[in-house]
Formats: structure tokens, sequence, C-alpha cells
């Protein structure tokens, strides 16, 4: 016997439905008063009476995009970045729950204090769900259960120096502090991990040649750190975070430490996935970031590394700046690429080219995300009792992109007039629509806390 579901007010009927368990037809059963899921229902399933259906025929339904790396730089770097242009460009881009990082912002999210003036900025702005990173800095240690306790997602720490003067990095003493007193209360640390000492040692960059500056940031500083970062979680017994990883060469260590039982997760970037150092044109800064993007036979390793899960999450590092900060030199140019709007089409054009699917992508860019912070119980998965967000794709339809149609506050991208696949037709948050090819809502997001301590 078949079940109604009358507490369910909208269907959301597609032949492919991607849940856990992989696309199957289903019709999908929400609540629109809580916002959740109250069944995935066979396709032809009897409709909840009363309730709204949208037939989506053979687009994809897939959950919501989590995506825990983004720097919206809000308040005090608006003209960067800011929370209303970033949630638009991450609805229009399938995305429902963004993690906020704590640097570029001022004040940088390293105090009590400063986590509350950014969230009433956030809290009137947002299009999308958000939760925010505190950051590990000097001096900053007794700040960091607190901030914990007020519910931050966990810590960011740079290993050298940020970029900004406000947000220093970590000693290897003050490392040390900061993850034995993070692990003290079980906390996470999330590390931009590259060797300053190899750093120094490379050539600087300067000029327009993308060789020059990728010499400047060599795969060994990246390996050397995180080698240094995995011993000290071993020792410790701590929870860590490899953020937005580059060189492919640390993943037999990472892999490794894994099979250890140390308590080390990994994520890479649409960019690293998806751009090579190979193709990069003189003076185009835009594709600058830290650590940069190497060559095509690193990318292919990444890849692999994505396959037999050394590799957890692909989230956007999408950190912007104004047009002016992208100079043709790529010593002098900020560092930083921005794709909240295009990840999702950028990640699944080359996954569809190396036989992955839209499950994998889905695991890879919301549900693995999801579960990074603690929210994998509600968000990243088409299942009764999770949150009703969801993105629909049409995967075959193709789009040039145009950096003038995102919503990025600087229409900069690294991506400009490339062909990628998959278009977003909309995006849905707890159940209801907040972008319609391309175009939001207005907005109706929620600010999130990691769910506290039993």
């Amino acid at each position: 016997m078949r079940v109604s579901h009358p507490e369910a007010e909208l269907v959301l009927r597609s032949t492919r439905v991607v849940t856990p368990e992989g696309p199957r037809a289903a019709s999908v059963a929400v609540s629109v008063a809580t916002g959740t899921i109250a069944a995935v229902l066979p396709y032809d399933a009897p409709d909840p009476p009363g309730a709204r259906v949208e037939d989506l025929g053979d687009d994809v339904l897939l959950p919501g995009l989590v995506d825990t790396h983004v720097h919206v730089n809000d308040p005090g770097r608006t003209e960067w970045e800011g929370f209303a242009t970033a949630t638009r460009a991450a609805a229009a881009g399938g995305i429902t729950t963004l993690v906020d990082m704590p640097l570029n912002s001022v004040p940088p999210t390293t105090t009590v204090d400063a986590l509350e003036i950014k969230r009433a900025v956030a809290r009137r702005a947002a299009h999308v769900d958000i939760g925010f990173w505190g950051g590990a800095v000097p001096g900053n240690a007794a700040d960091l259960e607190p901030l914990h306790d007020a519910g931050v997602m966990g810590f960011k720490c740079f290993l050298l120096p940020s970029g900004v003067d406000e947000f220093p990095h970590l000693t290897p003493a003050g490392l040390d502090t900061a993850l034995r007193t993070i692990a003290g209360f079980g906390g996470l640390l999330i590390v931009h991990a590259e060797d300053p000492h190899l750093i120094e040692d490379a050539p600087a960059p300067s000029g327009p040649a993308y060789a020059g500056f990728l010499a400047s940031r060599p795969r060994d500083a990246e390996n050397r750190a995180i080698e240094r970062l995995v011993e000290l979680a071993r020792e410790l017994r701590a929870r860590v975070h490899v953020l937005h990883l580059s060189s492919a060469e640390a993943l037999p260590l990472l892999a490794a430490a894994r099979r250890d039982g140390v308590r080390v997760t990994v994520e890479t970037c649409p960019h690293f996935l998806t751009l090579t150092a190979e193709e990069v044109p003189d003076g185009a800064t835009e594709f600058k970031c830290c650590p940069p993007i190497r060559e095509a036979a690193n990318q292919d390793a990444l890849w692999r590394g994505l396959a037999d899960g050394t590799i957890d999450c692909v989230v956007s590092d999408h950190s912007p700046c104004t047009a002016e900060l992208k100079v043709d030199d790529f010593g002098r140019a900020w560092g930083g690429i921005s794709s909240l709007q295009l990840g999702l089409p950028a990640v699944w054009t080359e996954a569809r080219r190396r036989g992955h699917t839209l499950h994998d992508v889905a695991r890879w860019m919301s549900a693995a995300p999801a579960a990074l912070v603690g929210l994998g119980h509600r968000k990243g998965a088409v299942a009764a009792g999770h949150d009703a967000d969801f993105a629909v794709l049409a995967p075959d339809e193709t789009f040039t992109v145009d950096p003038a149609a995102l919503h990025h506050r600087n229409q900069v991208t690294a991506y400009a007039g490339r062909t990628l696949h998959g278009v977003v037709r909309s995006t849905w948050l707890r159940g209801r629509k907040i972008a319609d090819h391309g175009t939001p809502t207005e907005p109706t997001g929620r600010l999130l806390e990691r769910q506290p301590r039993a």
C-alpha cells in the first residue's frame, strides 16, 4: 500500500533524481511548511492531496550544492564581494549552502564579537543558507573555544602569509598551540598548507609569464606542509582538513595517513580539475591562485584521487577581488579565482568527459562538504527528513561563459569564453524556488551554526 504523505504541499517529479543510492525516476514530496523532504516516492506514485506538482521531465534533480570554501569579504572589503552578490551567484549556480571564510573581511572572524558583526551583515542579504568558519591566528587561542561554542564550523589557519595583514599566519609553535586547543574541545582545523621557507627560497614571480609564477609555488611546499600537519594531527589525535589541494604528489601520504587512522580530510577545487598550467595565456592573472593551477599530468592524478576517495570534497575557493587588482603581472596581481556560480557546470563538464556520473558529482560537491561541517543530517542528500534543497540541471545542454552574466560583484573569471556542459534550470531552498533560469528571487537564506556539543 502506498502512503499519500498528506503533509506534502509540493511534488518535484523527474526521470532522473540523484539519491544517495544512485539516480532513479522518482517523485520527491516536500513539506513546504517545514522546508523538508517528506518522502522520495516512486515516479508514478499518487500525488498527495492538494499538492502542487512540478514535472521536471528529464532534467536532473540533484541535492543542492554545499560550498564550504567561499571568501565573501563582507564587511570591510565589500567592493571585492558581498553577501548579497555572493549568495545571488551561489543560488544561480545550484548552491544552497555556503560557508564563509574568516579572512578578507574586516574585521576577520577571529573573535565572537567579529562573528556577530559578520552575522548581522549576512542575515539581511542571504539568498542561500550560510555558515561561518572562525580563524586561528597568533594570539587568539583564548578565543577559539568561545567561537566554537558560538557555532562556527571550525577554524582556518595559514602556515605562510595570507596576503592580508589582519589575518597573520601561524608559526610551527603557533600551529601546535592552536591544534592542541582545538583538539581539546573536539573542533576542526582547516589549513592552507604551504611551507613558507620553500616559498621564500623559490624564485619570486614577476611579469606576465605564468611559468614564472608556477615556479614560485613549488609542489614540495605543499607536500612538506601537509606532511608536517599530518604528523601533528597523528600525535594529537586531532581532526584536520587540507584546503584546496593542488599538488597530487601529496595524495599517497594522505591516503597512508587515513589508513593509519589519522583524522584528515581533503578538498580540491574546480579550477585544479578543469584548468591547466599549459593553457594559461601570458598576463592572464584571472588564473592566478595560491596554491597554483598545475600541469595536465598533475590534474589527471587529482582526478584519480577523487575516484579512489583520497580527496573528499570539491569546493570553489571563490576568492574574488576588484578588476583593478588583476593587473597583468603575476607577481603583483591578487591571487584568487572567481567561480562560485560556475563550479557545478565546470566540474560536470570534465567529470562527464572522464566517465564520472552526476551521482559522483553530488557526492563530491554536496554530501561530502555537508558532512565535513556537520550538516550531513540535513543537507547534501535527496532523502526523507533532509532539507528540501535542490539544484535542477539540464546536464547535456551547453553554454558559453559570459562574465557579464555572472552575479559576482566583479565579473572577472578564468572561465570566460569557455563552453560548459550543464545548465542550472532552477535552485530550491527548503522547498522554495530561489533561482529560476539564472535569476535569483528575494533573499530567504538562513544563518547556520555547527550543532552544539552534547
